[in-house]
């Protein structure tokens, strides 16, 4: 079972332009869409979709749009009731695949909503393969919400894997033991190591350019300091692994762009997929950077299937 808990979640609305962004004009969109969203969810989305158990936790009212679509979508999820409706995040599609996010902060959580959802948190983690703890923290919470919660779970004897895919300042102070997952971009971990976050588009356009040691010694660094694995992706330049056993680094097959909204939560759900099927580290990258391809083949945030990966094209190689 794969846990995911998205602590601010948004339900995705899709706008798709049939030309270029002109700011301030008036745009016919060629399309329109509205999907559950939110990093966890989209990660429970795709594991769904690929037949495996899980469940998602998230701060819904029952009968909250959100909650609606991922009930149509037969996703597995324990809402914790917060008295308002959970937040709608706009993105704006041009034909090249230019993605343009508007993201609302969503509302703080009340004291007793923020321990019921940490109380549904530990019992559902119990016997789980896997806790993902995704996305940003909602107004009121501290920073270290997440890193709190991996030391009270990790430790436990039936306790589950911790992943954490968030950014900023939640971001940084998960960086700790216990967690035996992060997932940065490029960007994210950039700044993680010091290097300010302008040195996340160095990191990417020399990955492209087939310099993959910038990007492989920040994730080494990392994974020494968390003692887990460190899941780096690096946008069209495909993904790095760094664990205790050693580094690769994968390239995506060839696709067509049309959205990036939830392509590293769904390399994030294809990396889960793998580990709870038992597959090597390098298989384990495989799987989650073909899953970022085919996220971003597809418009809004759909969750891609299994049939529509195209795993034999990603080229993994050892550092």
């Amino acid at each position: 079972m794969i846990v995911t808990v998205t602590a601010n979640p948004s339900l995705d609305r899709l706008v798709v332009l049939g030309g270029p962004l002109q700011r301030g004009a008036v745009h016919r969109a060629a399309g329109a869409a509205a999907d559950p969203g939110g990093k966890g969810v989209n990660v429970s989305r795709v594991v769904h979709a690929a037949g495996e158990g899980t469940v998602a936790l998230l701060p819904a009212d029952q009968g909250d749009p959100l909650l609606v679509g991922l009930s149509r979508l037969g996703v597995p999820a324990i809402p914790v009731a917060v008295g308002h409706e959970v937040r709608s995040n706009i993105t704006v599609t041009e034909p090249d695949g230019t993605t343009t996010k508007l993201n609302a902060p969503g509302a703080p959580l009340a004291p007793e909503a923020v321990r019921a959802l940490e109380d549904a948190i530990v019992t559902s983690a119990d016997g789980a393969a896997w806790l993902a703890l995704c996305g940003s923290l909602p107004p009121g919470l501290p920073d270290d919400w997440y890193a709190r919660l991996a030391e009270r779970l990790s430790g436990q004897p039936d306790g589950p894997r911790i992943a954490v895919d968030t950014s900023g300042a939640a971001l940084a102070a998960s960086a700790v033991r216990g967690v035996a997952l992060l997932k940065p971009n490029a960007e994210e971990l950039a700044e993680l190591v010091g290097r300010g976050a302008e040195a996340g588009a160095e990191f990417e356009n020399r990955a492209a350019a087939g310099d993959l040691a910038p990007v492989r010694d920040a994730a080494g660094e990392l994974q020494r300091r968390t003692g887990g694995a460190v899941l780096a992706t690096l946008g069209a330049a495909g993904a790095l692994l760094v664990t205790a056993e050693g580094a690769w680094a994968a390239t995506p097959p060839p696709i067509t762009v049309r959205s990036t909204v939830g392509a590293g939560d769904s390399s994030l759900a294809g990396y889960l997929i793998a580990h709870a099927r038992g597959a090597t580290p390098p298989r384990r990258l495989s799987l989650a950077v073909a899953y970022g391809a085919a996220a971003a083949a597809l418009p809004g945030t759909q969750a891609p299937r299994p049939e529509e990966l195209a795993v034999a094209d990603v080229r993994v190689i050892a550092l």
